[in-house]
């Protein structure tokens, strides 16, 4: 099969059954107004692959169109293709749609090649990973990741988490396959994908009560025994005038629920082995080539952000002002950033073990651990550069009936007239203030895990021999230097 549309996308949707609760069951997904938008943006996605930008986010694979996120890098000018790919779609969304399907894609091609790893625990395995990933990729399906066990009590293990029977858990194997019950958090998406891929915990202990949680395998998101229960919504409305971004991007966050639910052996990953789930991600590239992907879609996220200051500063006329500059001038230098280290790491790149070449983790790394800390200021800034404009925003009946002469009157900016300058300050309420701004920060924050553990690792596996020796270096000169002035 080619890279599939939207129309395909969405017909395959409709073939699908999953059980979702979003105040109440949902019967049908697809006609449901909660997902109306952000399936639309995934369809459209989707027609990228065939319309005038096919040849940025597909290739040719012998003889067959095949998503981008799937080529597999043998050299730094595949890793820019696939950053292109990767940054035409993050730029229809400004970089909002945070699990799109080129991130998991990214991780699945890594794993394909480095099928001798999980050989190393199962032949099986490799034969498996390798088999799955080919199905997913000549379909072109759209999966989502869930990781993380349920809040219960961060203290202990995964094994004692409320007694041994809140973390999704093996409770059963027979020839078919394993049962698992138990919860996953989170998986974003769930919903509207094909699969989901339930990756390994990276924080098992390695002792004996860890086995029953150590694995990873794939389930189709309407396998039997799974409930995928979703987060509020942050839209009000499909008014894109109102709500230009939470109409059409957001991403639904689900708990995954799993009774029983039997895994087939052919779609077992990894059994066991403690120690390699803790390693699966950064053993195998997969966390490189994911990061390749995650720090193009936050650098265009950023330069949107770049963008909507700009507009908003010339719109009201306080673009002179030195404060207001000083503020610009931070975020277009935190865009150069993260397309300083895409390139590096692109730059600096390797053939890793597994035969593809691995973009250089440093700088994606750096990248990873500052931006979380650095994103909640972007929102800061568009508060402040809206002020008190961005409570004055009314209705779109109201902007568009009798009220539309006072609007285009009080309302209007310095550049805009008023309905113009409401739909703007629209989009950095939307980006800055409301509840989908404020899930978007959330989601930035932990979006690699807990910035502290991250930071902690970063530390940990730095190579600062160098720095080191700088500082070595001037203390040996001053100490040599010493014991020269004394022998005069």
């Amino acid at each position: 099969m080619t890279a599939r549309d939207g129309a395909s996308y969405v017909e395959s949707l409709r073939a699908m059954n999953p059980t979702v609760y979003l105040d109440g069951k949902v019967d049908s997904v697809v006609d449901h107004p909660a997902f109306a938008g952000i399936i639309s943006s995934y369809a459209d996605l989707y027609d990228m692959q065939v319309g005038e930008d096919k040849d940025l986010v597909t290739f040719d694979n012998n003889g067959t169109r095949t998503p981008t996120s799937f080529l597999v890098p043998q050299s730094a000018d595949d890793l820019v293709k696939r950053r292109i790919a990767a940054q035409t779609w993050a730029e229809y969304s400004a970089g909002m749609l945070g699990r799109s399907g080129d991130y998991v894609n990214a991780g699945l091609t890594a794993l394909a090649e480095a099928s001798t790893w999980f050989e190393e625990a199962d032949p099986q395995f490799g034969k498996n990973i390798r088999a799955y990933v080919k199905w997913v990729r000549d379909n072109d399906l759209l999966l989502t990741a869930t990781v993380g066990s349920p809040q219960t009590n961060r203290a202990v293990s995964a094994a004692e988490q409320g007694g041994g029977d809140t973390a999704l858990k093996i409770v059963a194997q027979n020839d078919d396959g394993i049962v698992v019950s138990g919860a996953r958090m989170v998986a974003t998406n769930a919903p509207i994908t094909h699969e989901i891929l339930v990756m390994p915990q990276t924080v098992l202990r390695g002792g004996v009560d860890d086995m029953p949680y150590s694995f990873a395998f794939a389930v189709p998101s309407d396998v039997e025994g799974l409930k995928l229960l979703g987060r509020r919504i942050h839209h009000r409305s499909d008014n894109e005038k109102e709500e230009p971004l939470a109409s059409r991007f957001e991403e639904i966050d689900t708990v995954c629920i799993f009774d029983h639910v039997l895994v087939p052996w052919d779609r077992i990953f990894l059994l066991g082995h403690p120690a390699k789930s803790n390693s699966m991600f950064t053993a195998t590239g997969a966390t490189a080539l994911m990061a390749h992907q995650s720090v193009t879609r936050t650098t265009v996220k950023t330069e949107f952000y770049a963008g909507l200051l700009i507009e908003m500063a010339k719109a009201i006329g306080i673009d002179s002002y030195g404060h207001i500059q000083d503020d610009i001038a931070q975020v277009l230098g935190a865009v150069q950033f993260g397309k300083s280290a895409l390139r590096a790491s692109e730059a600096d790149g390797f053939i890793n073990e597994f035969g593809f070449y691995q973009p250089n983790m440093a700088p994606l790394t750096a990248i990873r651990n500052w931006y979380p800390r650095f994103f909640p200021q972007l929102g800061h800034m568009v508060k402040k550069f809206g002020a008190s404009g961005l409570t004055a925003l009314p209705y779109d009946g109201d902007a568009m009936g009798e009220m539309s002469g006072d609007i285009d009157r009080y309302l209007q900016g310095r550049t805009l007239d008023g309905h113009d300058r409401v739909n703007l300050f629209n989009l950095g309420f939307d980006a800055a203030v409301s509840s989908f701004a404020g899930r978007q920060g959330l989601y930035e924050y932990y979006f690699h895990g807990d910035p502290l553990r991250m930071s902690a690792a970063y530390v940990q596996a730095a190579d600062t021999s160098h720095p080191q020796k700088l500082v070595q270096d001037l203390l040996a000169h001053a100490r040599n230097h010493e014991g020269s002035e004394q022998s005069q």
